[in-house]
C-alpha cells in the first residue's frame, strides 16, 4: 500500500482528482511523521506553521493506520471542515469509503425526554409559543438532533436550554426514549467509524468520566491526534475541575418542578404545598449564599480566590443551609418515585418517563451536594475560586498542576499521540539556548523529561512573510497603563485604518479596552463600518465583516485564533498589548506560586512563553493564503524596552519590521492593487 506521503504527493490521486492541488514539502514531512508515530506507538509534537496543509497530513496516514482514531480540535469550526470538506475530499480521491463520525458535546443535541416534560410541564408558556413551533417543524426533518441547524432560533433563546441534552440530565439506557434518542445515535455511530471527529471539550468530559466513574462518552481508541493543540491545558482545566454555578441550581430545581408536576403533583397526594415548599427553599439558601460570597468580593476583582479558613461564621451556615435545602430536595423526589409506584402499579409510558425524571433529579442534587462539599473542604494541589458574574456566579476549584494527569492518563494510556498547532513553540532563553522549542509547552502537558519517548518537528509555513507581511512597532505611544494610551492608541488605529482602507482586525486585551477603542474608533473615522464583539453572533460578525471587505472589526480574546478571513477583506492586524495573562486570575496566580516554590521565576517561565504563543495566534490572523499580504501593528512600547521583547519578537513570522508610520505607506504602496483595495 502506498504511504501516506506518496498519497499526497505531486504524483498521488489527490495531486490527480483536483486541478488546483499543489504538493508541499512540509505537509509531506508532517504525513510521513504522522505515520511513523502511528505505527510505531510513540508521542509526536509538530508545530506546522499556516498554509503546511496539516489536517490532511494527519488525515490521510489515519485513515491508512487501520486503528481507532479520535482526531480532537479545539474549534468547531475545524472540527466541521475536518468532517464535511476534509474527509469527503479525501473519500473522493482515494476512492474508498472512509468510516468516520462526528461527536459534539452532548449539549447540542435536543433531548427528547426533556422536551416531552417541558411541554407537561407549567413553563410551556405563550412566551416559548413561537420557538417551540420552529423547533417542532425542525424536529420533523432533522437526522441529527444538533441544535446547531436550528437556524430560526436565537442561540440565547432560553428554550434551547430548557431542551437540551446535558451530563447532569441523562438517564442513559433505561429512558424511554433511549433508542430514538439523537445522543444515542451519534455514540452509535462512532462505535461503527475507524475515525471520529470529537472537540477538546467533549475529549477532557470523556477523559474526566473514565477516571474515577466506569463509563464514557467517546468509544474506546487506539491513538488520538489533538490539532490546535495549544489549547489542551486552559480546556483540560475545566474538566477536572468542579463548578458549582447559580445557573446550575436553577437548572435543577427549574426540572424538579417541572418533573413534580409531570409526577402528578396537582393531586393532593403529591403534597403540592410541601413540593413548592422545598423548592422555594432551596431557591432562597442558593441566593443567601451567593449574596454573602458576593458581599466578601465587592471591591475585588471579578474573580475572589478563597482560603479553606474563608468557610466560618455566617459563610459557612449559608452553606449548611444550602446542602440541607438540596437534601431535602433529593428526598422530596425520593418520595415521589415511590408514590408514583404506589399510584400507577400498570407503569404507562408517562409514569415510567416521571420516575425516570425524579431518579435524576435525585441523582443531580446529591451530585451537587458532594461538589459542593468537595470546593469547601478544598484539597493541596487545587485553587478555589468565586466569580462575581451576577446571573452566572460561580464556585470553582481546580487542580493547579495538570501535568500528571495528561501523563499518567492519556501519554502512558493511549499508544499513539500526536499534538500539532500553528503555535507550539517559543524561543529559547538566554539562560538555555539548547533547549527544547517545546519545552514549555511540554511542561505544562506532562511531557518534561525522557520518560516518555517524543519526536520533535518544527515545519515552517510556506508563505512568502518577508514579502507580503510588515510588522509595524511603534515607539513613541504612551505605555498601556497610561491614561492616555487609549486615546493615542485610537488614534495611531484610525491612522493605520485610513492607509489600508479599513480591512481591519482591532484585537484587545480586555474588554474595557475593546469598548474605549470602539468608542475612539466610531468618533475618528466616520462613515466607515466599525463592529464590535458582542453586537452580534461571532460567525454573523466575521460573515459581515467579510462581506463588507473595508470594514474594521474591534474584539477581545476570542478573537485571537480560531477566525479565518483569507483574501483582501482582512489586511491589517492590530495587537493592542502584548496578550499577558491575567495576573488576578486566582488559578494563574496559583501557578505561579508553585513556580517560586520551586525557585523559578514565573514571569519567565509561565508568563512570558504563553504570550509569546497567543501573539503569534493574533499574528495569524493576516496572512492566510498565498495571495494575502498586509500589516501587523503592535502597539505596545515594551516590545523594546523589555528584555523579554526580543524573545517574543524571535517567536514570530519572519516579515518586516518597522517602527516608523512612513515605512508603513511605503510597504503599503508597494502591495498589489487587488489586496490594496484600490479603485
Amino acid at each position: 500500500m502506498a504511504s501516506a506521503a506518496e498519497l499526497l504527493g505531486p504524483d498521488g490521486p489527490l495531486a490527480r482528482s483536483l486541478p488546483a492541488y499543489e504538493a508541499r514539502p512540509a505537509q509531506l514531512q508532517m504525513a510521513s511523521a504522522v505515520e511513523d508515530a502511528l505505527r510505531s506507538d510513540r508521542v509526536l509534537i509538530c508545530e506546522a506553521g499556516t498554509g503546511t496543509g496539516k489536517s490532511l497530513a494527519y488525515l490521510v496516514p489515519a485513515l491508512l493506520s487501520g486503528k481507532k482514531v479520535i482526531v480532537s480540535t479545539a474549534t468547531r469550526a475545524l472540527e466541521e471542515q475536518i468532517f464535511w470538506k476534509d474527509l469527503p475530499l479525501i473519500e473522493r480521491a482515494l476512492g474508498v469509503p472512509v468510516k468516520a463520525a462526528l461527536m459534539k458535546g452532548i449539549s447540542n443535541y435536543v433531548c427528547r425526554r426533556r422536551l416531552a416534560e417541558f411541554r407537561a410541564g407549567e413553563d410551556a408558556r405563550p412566551k416559548y409559543a413561537r420557538s417551540l413551533a420552529m423547533l417542532d417543524s425542525w424536529l420533523r426533518d432533522t437526522e441529527s438532533g444538533d441544535l446547531a441547524e436550528l437556524a430560526g432560533v436565537r442561540e440565547d433563546d432560553p428554550l434551547r436550554r430548557e431542551v437540551n441534552s446535558s451530563s447532569d440530565t441523562r438517564i442513559g439506557a433505561g429512558c424511554v426514549y433511549f433508542d430514538e434518542c439523537y445522543v444515542t445515535r451519534m455514540r452509535r455511530a462512532a462505535e461503527a467509524a475507524q475515525l471520529v471527529v470529537v472537540n477538546h471539550h467533549l475529549f477532557f468530559a470523556d477523559l474526566a468520566l473514565r477516571g474515577p466513574h466506569p463509563a464514557r462518552v467517546i468509544p474506546d481508541y487506539d491513538a488520538v491526534i489533538f490539532d490546535e493543540a495549544h489549547q489542551l491545558e486552559d480546556i483540560a482545566t475545566n474538566f477536572f475541575g468542579m463548578r458549582v454555578s447559580r445557573a446550575r441550581v436553577e437548572r435543577l430545581l427549574s426540572d424538579a418542578e417541572r418533573a413534580m408536576t409531570m409526577a402528578g403533583a396537582g393531586d393532593p397526594l403529591f403534597a403540592v404545598g410541601q413540593k413548592s415548599a422545598t423548592l422555594a427553599n432551596a431557591r432562597v439558601a442558593a441566593e443567601a449564599l451567593w449574596a454573602e460570597l458576593g458581599r466578601r468580593a465587592r471591591g475585588e476583582e471579578a474573580r475572589l480566590t478563597l482560603e479553606r479558613d474563608v468557610w466560618v461564621g455566617a459563610l459557612q451556615d449559608r452553606y449548611h443551609a444550602l446542602d440541607n435545602a438540596l437534601e431535602a430536595v433529593g428526598a422530596a423526589a425520593n418520595v415521589a418515585t415511590g408514590r408514583i409506584v404506589v399510584a400507577s402499579p400498570t407503569r404507562s409510558k408517562n409514569t415510567v418517563q416521571a420516575s425516570e425524571a425524579l431518579k435524576v433529579l435525585e441523582t443531580r442534587a446529591e451530585l451537587l451536594r458532594e461538589e459542593l462539599a468537595a470546593i469547601v473542604s478544598g484539597a493541596p494541589g487545587r485553587i478555589t475560586w468565586f466569580d462575581m458574574g451576577g446571573q452566572s456566579a460561580a464556585l470553582s476549584s481546580t487542580p493547579v498542576d495538570l501535568s500528571h494527569v495528561f501523563r499518567v492518563r492519556i501519554f502512558e494510556s493511549v499508544p499513539s499521540v500526536v499534538l500539532t498547532s500553528a503555535t507550539l513553540s517559543t524561543a529559547p532563553s538566554k539562560t538555555d539556548p539548547s533547549a527544547s522549542p517545546f519545552s514549555f509547552f511540554r511542561s505544562r502537558i506532562g511531557l518534561s523529561g525522557d520518560a516518555v519517548p517524543v519526536t520533535e518537528l518544527v515545519l515552517e509555513s510556506p508563505f512568502d512573510f518577508a514579502r507580503n507581511a510588515l510588522l509595524y512597532m511603534p515607539k513613541d505611544l504612551p505605555a498601556p497603563g497610561a491614561q492616555e494610551f487609549a486615546e493615542s492608541a485610537g488614534k495611531r488605529i484610525a491612522e493605520l485604518v485610513e492607509i489600508t482602507r479599513g480591512g481591519a482586525f482591532v484585537l484587545t486585551t480586555s474588554l474595557r479596552s475593546m469598548n474605549a477603542l470602539h468608542k475612539i474608533l466610531s468618533r475618528s473615522l466616520p462613515g466607515r463600518r466599525i463592529f464590535v464583539q458582542g453586537a452580534a453572533p461571532k460567525a454573523a460578525l466575521i460573515s459581515a465583516f467579510r462581506a463588507a471587505g473595508d470594514a474594521v472589526l474591534v474584539a477581545t480574546m476570542s478573537f485571537w485564533e480560531g477566525v479565518d478571513v483569507p483574501g483582501r477583506a482582512l489586511r491589517l492586524v492590530v495587537l493592542e498589548k502584548i496578550p499577558f495573562l491575567v495576573p488576578s486570575d486566582p488559578v494563574v496566580q496559583a501557578r505561579s506560586q508553585e513556580l517560586e516554590r520551586a525557585g523559578e521565576n514565573p514571569f519567565m517561565k509561565l508568563h512570558v512563553p504563553a504570550a509569546a504563543i497567543t501573539l503569534k495566534q493574533g499574528f495569524g490572523r493576516l496572512i492566510r493564503t498565498r495571495e494575502d499580504a498586509g500589516i501587523v501593528a503592535l502597539l505596545d512600547p515594551r516590545i523594546h524596552q523589555k528584555g523579554y521583547g526580543a524573545r517574543l519578537l524571535a517567536a514570530l513570522p519572519p516579515a518586516g519590521r518597522t517602527t516608523e508610520l512612513s515605512e508603513v505607506r511605503q510597504f503599503w504602496a508597494q502591495v498589489p492593487a487587488h489586496t490594496r483595495g484600490a479603485d
